[in-house]
């Protein structure tokens, strides 16, 4: 009887080669995500740490080092922010001037936008340039001529002379256009033959389709309008008018200066922004990318 013999077992090559390709492709996650983790320790300790003061006593804040979390909680930096400046009075200013100003930026650019997407009119696309070209225009270079006029007039100090230069918005008005493209014509047609006018197509059928772009530019506009800083420090005088931000300012540079005041401050300023931001997200995630694909 033959017996066979054992051919032996060929290594085979590939298998260390693969070996470290897995290798390499993990460690190189691994770096990936220690980036990532460092980016956004770096983000968050500042905002951890603004709501951690806030509840802290002065004697831990100036601690060294410094202590990381309160150790007794206490509201008498809330309290003692509230007493130091018009507190509430304004947080209400910026609440109403943010909430005007994201009112008046919709309607606007609801308008603007359905006129240069479903209006026929000569030479549409040369004015929606000019239109965009507003964007091009800073800031910084409009301030004192709007300054003056609003002076001229009056309304200095006032709720009015606060959101009058932010009525329209080109961003807005582009933002709307490109959401407002992706409309099937064929709707817009069937809307016509059903007697449907351009005030109800507009407000009946294309804005509640629309939710997300719109739901987006607002809460871009009311953070841009909540965070606004220079214009309500030129444009208001005394402590009853002034905005959540220029209060903050007036804490930061009092004589008794006290930090646990300042976030106190800090964190009742940043409340309307986080909600918005968490319970906005996907709004904006959604709204941003709507005209990006045809």
């Amino acid at each position: 009887m033959t017996t066979l013999a054992k051919t032996p077992a060929v290594a085979d090559p590939v298998r260390p080669a693969r070996r470290a390709l897995h290798l390499r492709s993990a460690l190189g996650r691994a770096g990936v995500y220690a980036v990532l983790a460092v980016a956004v320790l770096t983000v968050v300790f500042p905002v951890y740490y603004v709501f951690a003061g806030a509840f802290m006593r002065p004697d831990e804040i100036a601690s060294y080092p410094p202590a990381m979390m309160p150790h007794s909680v206490t509201g008498e930096n809330f309290s003692g922010a509230v007493h130091a400046i018009p507190l509430f009075r304004q947080y209400g200013n910026s609440m109403l001037v943010a909430g005007l100003i994201t009112l008046a930026q919709l309607f606007t650019s609801v308008l603007a936008a359905y006129a240069f997407v479903f209006l026929p009119m000569r030479g549409r696309n040369i004015v929606f340039g000019l239109f965009l070209a507003t964007l091009m225009v800073p800031w910084e270079a409009i301030i004192i001529p709007n300054y003056l006029t609003l002076s001229g007039w009056g309304l200095g100090n006032t709720y009015f002379g606060l959101v009058l230069p932010f009525l329209a918005s080109g961003f807005g008005t582009f933002m709307l256009r490109q959401s407002f493209r992706q409309f099937p014509g064929e709707l817009r047609d069937a809307a016509r033959i059903d007697g449907a006018g351009h005030w109800r197509f507009l407000w009946r059928i294309l804005v509640p389709l629309n939710k997300p772009a719109l739901a987006a530019l607002a809460i871009y506009v009311f953070l841009s309008s909540w965070n606004q800083y220079f214009w309500p420090l030129i444009i208001t005088r005394t402590a009853d008018m002034q905005t959540l931000q220029i209060g903050l300012t007036s804490l930061r540079d009092s004589e008794i200066a006290d930090p646990g005041l300042i976030m106190a401050g800090v964190v009742l300023s940043l409340l309307p922004t986080l909600a918005l931001v968490l319970f906005g997200q996907r709004f904006i995630v959604r709204g941003l990318t709507a005209g990006a694909v045809r």
